[in-house]
């Protein structure tokens, strides 16, 4: 019976499927790890927290929480050769319902994030005109004069909110489905489909494109940035530290949130394709490249970001004073090009020296680099408003615009292939698809299931569900599913068993560092990162930023409340994906106790009698 079940794990290890070589594999969980956060997340948080002081506790997090996470991933899908939910069923049955709160999570994170990918084809499709659709204001149906919506904010602003989103003024006002957005996340899915329609086989191939790509990209976008006016200006200020925030626990909390979501941990999509790999193979090293290549790409992008960023705050501060120069050169009839950029200050002193109520009555600007610098962005704020009002003043923006947008789908792509292979994986494995289905029609019908429900954030309201699937889905249950899978590997699988198994397959057992932080560091790190959350979280009530051009102080953000409904959604959001976890316990526990009883009352009375003797 032994050689029997032997043979028939034989045969299924063969019948799996298999990189083709040690760099597909590699190259497919960089590319699922490095996304859309690693350009508009990690420079936003540099920003925001002092610069250079951020990367001591994104460091520690990476050391303690994010590689120790990461390798026990790696290794625990390697070695038992299944998708999520069949690696957690083996070791416990009670502990299926972690791989179903994966699987659930990289469905509905797959939602909104092709969802991100159908507006980059959007705005990639436009950066062929020329001049850029987003550079302009459109005349108003009159012809008189501009549509007063993008006079009152900016030609970016208006092109993002109006002409892409068409968004609502609240999310209780849901609008119409906005046909252009229909058509750009079909296309996104189609091209998802492509590429995956074949599982590893077909990934294998498109992943040397999306993968490297956007490193080339930025290699490029890097060499350009530098040589643009105000660029010293964006690095110092990325770079040089504040030592004062350090203090504040709202950035360590920040710090161990984005190396947990930057490396995709609890998706399931890693576990998915180390189970590819063969049992023999070094996943130590594995994991060390791909967190350490993941965190390096966040550094090597903040770079030109900053350096463009940087341009854009010199050219919002030169357009600010030249601004004043007019001012002050026709109130005073000062002859033309007399006050410059250079000799503004000397100017300004003088005036205001020899006729301070003239210069008061005036109501100059105040410009000030720091300030420009200090507007920050994240998410799509960066990609669709910031960056392409930098590009516009960029010579060729065009081709800038164009290379951009490739960059970001190339990195949105490759992410996706690990969503969905955390969906698809664990359905397979499970045999849940009929024998009679072929895999490429099982995988059509997930994305069209996908795209049907992801038409959601087509609406006016579109903006504004994506964003709370983006806090919600994407934030606490992952955090939970993390938890839960360690204390699982070192304490129910055991860690003495989880070592020999490293050891088997890498030719050494784990190190004092990997037992430290599996045992101890990493599970206290995640549990009082989830505490810290939940505090904060419940000390506020959510709020939201709405685009309502009707506003008093428009173009700034009217900031609301979310009604009670919606309310009530984001809470489920955050705990239906993980309710599985102990519905899936109670059914196990229920199914024995059944088992048991039933047990008892079959029981031979003679069985009872003889054993009772015999003691």
């Amino acid at each position: 019976m032994d050689t029997e079940t032997g043979s028939d794990e034989h045969k299924e290890i063969n019948e799996r499927p298999k990189w083709d070589n040690k760099v597909q594999y590699l190259l497919s969980c960089i590319g699922f790890a490095v996304g859309l956060g690693n350009v508009w997340r990690f420079p936003y948080l540099c920003q925001i927290y002092g610069g250079g002081s951020f990367l001591i506790p994104y460091a520690i997090a990476l050391v303690f929480e994010g590689l120790p996470l990461l390798h026990m991933e790696l290794a625990i899908g390697q070695r038992l050769r299944m998708g999520s939910i069949g690696v957690w069923n083996s070791i416990s049955p009670y502990l299926g319902g972690l791989g179903v709160a994966s699987l659930i999570i990289s469905f509905l994170v797959g939602l909104f994030y092709n969802m991100i990918l159908a507006w980059i084809l959007w705005y990639f499709f436009h950066s062929f005109q020329n001049p850029l659709p987003w550079r302009d204001c459109p005349v108003n149906s009159n012809r008189t004069g501009y549509v007063s919506e993008c006079e009152k904010s900016s030609a970016v602003n208006y092109f993002w909110y109006r002409e892409t989103l068409n968004i609502t003024p609240n999310i209780q006002t849901s609008g119409s489905i906005q046909w252009w957005l229909v058509l750009c996340l079909a296309s996104a899915w189609c091209l998802v489909y492509v590429c995956f329609i074949r599982g590893i086989e077909t990934i294998g191939k498109a992943i040397y494109v999306t993968a490297t790509f956007p490193y080339l990209v930025l290699t490029i976008f890097l060499v350009r940035a530098l040589t643009l006016s105000g660029a010293t200006d964006g690095l110092i200020y990325l770079f040089t530290p504040n030592w004062e925030t350090l203090k504040n626990p709202k950035m360590w909390l920040d710090a161990a949130t984005q190396i947990f979501f930057s490396l995709s941990l609890a998706f399931g999509g890693l576990i998915a394709f180390s189970s590819y790999n063969p049992q023999k193979n070094n996943c130590e090293r594995d994991a060390l490249i791909v967190g350490c290549v993941n965190s390096l790409t966040s550094l090597y992008a903040s770079i030109p970001i900053f350096a463009i960023l940087g341009f854009k705050a010199k050219e919002n501060y030169n357009a600010c004073q030249n601004w004043n120069i007019l001012t002050l050169t026709n109130a005073f009839n000062i002859a033309d090009e007399n006050i410059t950029l250079e000799n503004y200050a000397e100017w300004f002193n003088y005036l205001n020296s020899t006729d301070p109520g003239e210069v008061e009555h005036l109501n100059l600007k105040t410009c000030n680099l720091q300030t420009f610098l200090d507007q920050s962005a994240s998410g799509t704020g960066l990609a669709f408003i910031v960056f392409t009002e930098a590009v516009i003043n960029m010579p060729g923006s065009q081709v800038w615009a164009v290379l951009f947008f490739v960059m970001l789908f190339s990195l949105g792509l490759s992410s996706m292939f690990g969503n969905l292979e955390g969906v698809l994986t664990p359905l397979l494995d499970l045999h849940m698809v009929p024998p009679w289905m072929p895999k490429e029609i099982f995988t059509g019908l997930i994305c069209l299931t996908s795209f049907a429900a992801a038409l959601l954030f087509t609406l006016g309201s579109g903006n504004y569900w994506l964003e709370i699937f983006n806090s919600y889905v994407g934030s606490m249950p992952l955090l939970i599913v993390a938890f839960f899978e360690i204390i699982s590997v070192v304490y129910i699988y055991g860690i003495n068993r989880f070592n020999d198994d490293i050891e088997w397959m890498a030719g050494r057992r784990p190190n004092i560092y990997w037992q430290a932080t599996w045992r101890f560091i990493s599970p206290s790190m995640l549990f009082v990162v989830f505490v810290a959350y939940v505090v904060i979280e419940a000390e506020k009530h959510p709020q939201y930023n709405v685009w309502n051009p009707d506003y008093v102080n428009f173009p700034l953000a009217d900031v609301l409340q979310y009604p009670h409904w919606v309310f009530v959604i984001c809470v489920l959001l955050s705990t239906l994906p993980v309710v599985s976890i102990p519905l899936v316990a109670l059914y196990r526990f229920t199914g024995f106790v059944k088992k048991y009883i039933v047990d008892r009352h079959n029981q031979n009375p003679y069985a009872n009698d003889f054993s009772d003797g015999d003691l």
